[in-house]
Protein backbone atom coordinates (compact mmCIF):
# COMPACT_ATOMS: atom_id res chain seq x y z
CA UNK A 1 0.00 0.00 0.00
CA UNK A 2 2.93 2.34 0.65
CA UNK A 3 4.93 1.58 -2.50
CA UNK A 4 7.88 3.81 -3.41
CA UNK A 5 7.37 6.18 -6.30
CA UNK A 6 9.31 5.20 -9.43
CA UNK A 7 11.92 7.75 -10.54
CA UNK A 8 10.97 10.33 -13.17
CA UNK A 9 12.03 9.52 -16.71
CA UNK A 10 14.72 11.68 -18.29
CA UNK A 11 13.40 13.97 -21.04
CA UNK A 12 14.07 12.93 -24.61
CA UNK A 13 16.72 14.85 -26.49
CA UNK A 14 15.10 16.25 -29.61
CA UNK A 15 15.96 18.72 -32.33
CA UNK A 16 12.96 21.01 -32.03
CA UNK A 17 14.16 23.49 -34.66
CA UNK A 18 14.45 20.73 -37.30
CA UNK A 19 10.96 19.47 -36.49
CA UNK A 20 9.47 22.96 -36.79
CA UNK A 21 11.39 23.59 -40.02
CA UNK A 22 10.01 20.36 -41.49
CA UNK A 23 6.46 21.45 -40.71
CA UNK A 24 7.11 24.93 -42.07
CA UNK A 25 8.48 23.37 -45.24
CA UNK A 26 5.28 21.35 -45.64
CA UNK A 27 3.22 24.56 -45.29
CA UNK A 28 5.45 26.15 -47.96
CA UNK A 29 4.91 23.20 -50.34
CA UNK A 30 1.15 23.42 -49.76
CA UNK A 31 1.26 27.16 -50.50
CA UNK A 32 3.15 26.60 -53.75
CA UNK A 33 0.67 23.91 -54.82
CA UNK A 34 -2.27 26.19 -54.03
CA UNK A 35 -0.72 29.08 -55.94
CA UNK A 36 -0.32 26.81 -58.98
CA UNK A 37 -3.79 25.24 -58.74
CA UNK A 38 -5.57 28.55 -57.89
CA UNK A 39 -8.53 27.43 -55.74
CA UNK A 40 -11.91 29.08 -56.30
CA UNK A 41 -12.87 32.38 -54.64
CA UNK A 42 -14.67 30.55 -51.82
CA UNK A 43 -11.45 28.73 -50.92
CA UNK A 44 -8.95 31.59 -50.93
CA UNK A 45 -8.63 31.16 -47.14
CA UNK A 46 -6.60 28.02 -47.84
CA UNK A 47 -3.78 30.22 -49.15
CA UNK A 48 -3.89 32.44 -46.07
CA UNK A 49 -3.87 29.38 -43.84
CA UNK A 50 -0.60 28.29 -45.47
CA UNK A 51 0.83 31.79 -45.07
CA UNK A 52 -0.13 31.76 -41.37
CA UNK A 53 1.44 28.31 -40.96
CA UNK A 54 4.70 29.51 -42.50
CA UNK A 55 4.71 32.65 -40.35
CA UNK A 56 4.04 30.75 -37.14
CA UNK A 57 6.65 28.16 -38.08
CA UNK A 58 9.30 30.84 -38.61
CA UNK A 59 8.37 32.40 -35.27
CA UNK A 60 8.63 28.95 -33.66
CA UNK A 61 12.11 28.37 -35.07
CA UNK A 62 13.22 31.79 -33.82
CA UNK A 63 11.76 31.11 -30.38
CA UNK A 64 13.28 27.62 -30.04
CA UNK A 65 16.74 28.77 -31.14
CA UNK A 66 16.56 31.72 -28.75
CA UNK A 67 15.52 29.38 -25.90
CA UNK A 68 18.34 26.96 -26.71
CA UNK A 69 20.91 29.77 -26.75
CA UNK A 70 19.62 31.08 -23.43
CA UNK A 71 19.71 27.66 -21.75
CA UNK A 72 23.04 26.72 -23.28
CA UNK A 73 22.42 23.38 -24.96
CA UNK A 74 25.53 21.79 -23.45
CA UNK A 75 25.11 22.94 -19.84
CA UNK A 76 21.33 22.75 -19.75
CA UNK A 77 19.99 22.03 -16.29
CA UNK A 78 16.88 20.00 -16.89
CA UNK A 79 14.58 18.12 -14.55
CA UNK A 80 17.15 15.32 -14.21
CA UNK A 81 19.50 17.66 -12.32
CA UNK A 82 17.02 18.40 -9.54
CA UNK A 83 18.02 17.40 -6.04
CA UNK A 84 14.41 16.98 -4.90
CA UNK A 85 11.55 15.43 -6.81
CA UNK A 86 8.87 17.74 -8.22
CA UNK A 87 6.44 18.88 -5.61
CA UNK A 88 6.53 21.50 -2.95
CA UNK A 89 10.26 21.29 -2.37
CA UNK A 90 10.19 19.34 0.89
CA UNK A 91 11.72 16.25 -0.73
CA UNK A 92 8.62 14.07 -0.40
CA UNK A 93 7.53 14.40 -4.01
CA UNK A 94 4.01 15.17 -2.81
CA UNK A 95 2.24 18.09 -4.48
CA UNK A 96 1.60 21.08 -2.28
CA UNK A 97 -1.69 20.91 -0.42
CA UNK A 98 -4.36 23.35 -1.53
CA UNK A 99 -6.34 25.38 0.95
CA UNK A 100 -10.12 25.62 1.16
CA UNK A 101 -11.12 29.06 0.00
CA UNK A 102 -13.74 29.43 2.71
CA UNK A 103 -12.17 27.78 5.76
CA UNK A 104 -8.45 28.07 5.17
CA UNK A 105 -8.01 24.38 6.04
CA UNK A 106 -6.21 21.80 3.91
CA UNK A 107 -8.17 20.45 0.96
CA UNK A 108 -8.28 16.79 0.02
CA UNK A 109 -6.85 16.12 -3.40
CA UNK A 110 -8.63 13.48 -5.43
CA UNK A 111 -6.90 10.12 -5.21
CA UNK A 112 -4.65 11.32 -2.38
CA UNK A 113 -4.58 9.47 0.93
CA UNK A 114 -3.02 10.78 4.08
CA UNK A 115 -0.10 8.76 5.36
CA UNK A 116 -0.71 7.14 8.79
Amino acid sequence: MNEPRPPDLAPLKTNDAATILAGTGLWAVALIVLLIVQPGPDRQWWIWTCVAGIGLGLFGVWHVRRRDRREGLEGHEGPESRTTPPGDGDGTGEPPRRQHEDSGGPARLSGHRDQP
